[in-house]
């Protein structure tokens, strides 16, 4: 056997050369830095195809916008317990109200609506002070969140009237327009109602001790009406909506077997503001008076929710733990007790995952800020920092797509146009507890129109406000509040 030469030793090494390089090369494929797509073609029949198909996600894109027409669904929540109400947008084909005459907002009205809502949050938790309620003028405090998307039906009354109103985990007060209307009511859907047509009816008296509950749940210190001594509540909202009325008891039916006598809410007598045509709010936050705390004998502070992926399907939510309780799909993660206030359901962020790839952000970012989620944010907002860091990943596994113009607060958009699919890294969030939630598909995108999509984040001013875990990431996820064992559930495909 020869002995290896000099022209030898140089082959080898060069062939131990190329091999490094090619399986360096195929790493670095792997690992999602760089992505390989198909040609872009004017045929619409054709469309975007990442390589990548552990940690990138394609859906149809006219199924991230609406249909003209309802589909509602046969899901009634996860164990298809009794005390279940549909939920439906309330700008969608499945409402009552998109039948109404009321005008569907634009996407910027939407998105502006939508910071106005999470300013008001920050205000709040900044530790912005408490106003006193004049009755002749709407509160000014703008301490307190504003109405969310998403509305159900109950009723209200002895006999009871069925009542369209948008729920709000971010909220404490539930209140309703109500007759005679002293000073001003909105146009609504259905009839406003009025309390000297109901048996159970009866106003809450100043010296009341629950009428000095209602500092804590709206931001306003309560007013006191001139010779019937009759408590006044006082709440505004982000957007300057506003309701101001008597503080009463009254009878709430939730289902047929599902009633609560002498439950606290709000008369309105003097509304206005950006509620569509539904008949006020139901407050589902963790103050006294909210319902889940009224509630909590017969459902012991628990409490879930699908929201559906577009406003032409339907979800549900639901109160109590049913016969089978969560089901094995559900993950939990501890409720988080900082700088969420007293309202305010809290989350532990760890970090983020985009494309397979946890972001580089320190968890000190996270734990500086607090994050809160929240029913009636439409866009999760980020600590700044984070933001950051997940906008430009996203971008980097979106290159086979030409950025497109911002919309209002979403920076990061897309030119669609000439595909079918859309294909987009998969994020996921980590929480305290070891409990990773990958977003739903159509919880990562906010489709503007057939053409062009933004990634439906925003960041924050700076790393300390705090963050929000809005209702588009939200979208499918079966959310399980268990509010009495100090923890919040996600599970996957909880509704369509």
């Amino acid at each position: 056997m020869a002995t290896p030469g000099g022209s030898f030793l140089a082959n080898k090494y060069l062939i131990r050369f190329c091999v490094f390089v090619f399986l360096s090369t195929l790493c670095f494929l792997e690992k999602g830095f760089a992505l390989s797509l198909t040609e872009r073609s004017a045929d619409t029949s054709k469309s975007h195809l990442l390589h990548d198909h552990t940690h990138h996600t394609a859906v149809q894109l006219n199924s991230l916008l609406p249909a003209k027409t309802c589909s509602p669904s046969s899901t009634r929540g996860y164990d298809h317990k009794k005390a279940s109400l549909e939920v439906v947008h309330k700008h969608g084909p499945c409402s009552k109200h998109n039948q109404h005459e009321t005008k569907i907002p634009t996407h910027t009205q939407i998105l502006q609506q939508d910071q106005a809502r999470v300013n008001s949050i920050h205000a709040r938790l900044n530790g912005d002070k408490l106003r006193q309620l004049d009755t002749s003028i709407p509160a000014k405090s703008g301490s307190v969140v504003g109405s969310g998307n998403y509305i159900v039906t109950l009723g209200l009354g002895s006999p009871p009237k069925q009542l369209s109103l948008i729920f709000d985990t971010g909220s404490d007060l539930t209140w309703t327009q109500c007759q005679p209307c002293v000073k001003s009511c909105y146009k609504q859907n259905e009839q406003i109602f009025d309390p000297s047509l109901s048996k159970s009816y009866a106003n809450i008296s100043c010296n009341s001790p629950v009428c000095s509950q209602l500092t804590s749940a709206t931001g306003n210190t309560p007013g006191c009406s001139t010779g019937t001594a009759t408590c006044i509540y006082g709440i505004q909202y982000g957007d300057n909506s506003f309701s101001v009325g008597y503080f009463g008891k009254e009878r709430l039916t939730l289902t047929s077997t599902d009633l609560f006598d002498g439950f606290l809410f709000g008369c309105g007598q003097n509304n206005q503001g950006l509620f569509g045509a539904s008949a006020g709010l139901l407050g589902l936050g963790r103050n006294k008076i909210s319902f889940v705390e009224q509630s909590a004998q017969k459902y012991g502070r628990f409490f879930s929710y699908c929201l559906p992926s577009t406003p032409s399907s339907t979800g549900y939510l639901s109160f109590g733990r049913g016969g089978k309780g969560p089901s094995n799909a559900i993950k939990f993660t501890p409720l988080s007790t900082v700088s969420q206030g007293g309202s305010f359901y809290g989350l532990n962020v760890v970090g983020i995952i985009v494309g397979g790839r946890q972001l580089s952000i320190s968890s000190s970012i996270f734990s500086s800020s607090g994050t809160i989620i929240d029913s009636g944010t439409v866009i999760t907002r980020l600590p700044a920092t984070a933001y950051n860091a997940l906008r430009d990943a996203f971008r980097q596994g979106m290159k086979g797509y030409p950025q497109a113009e911002a919309v209002s607060i979403l920076d990061t958009c897309f030119d669609v146009s000439g595909s079918n699919v859309v294909s987009f890294p998969k994020i996921a969030f980590t929480f305290g507890g070891g409990m990773t939630l990958d977003l739903d598909a159509k919880g990562i995108l906010y489709a503007v129109s057939t053409s062009k999509v933004c990634l439906a984040f925003a960041g924050n001013s700076d790393d300390n406000d705090i963050a929000i875990f809005g209702n588009v990431q939200q979208k499918r996820l079966q959310v399980v509040y268990d509010v009495a064992g100090g923890k919040i559930g996600f599970g996957p495909a909880g509704c369509p």
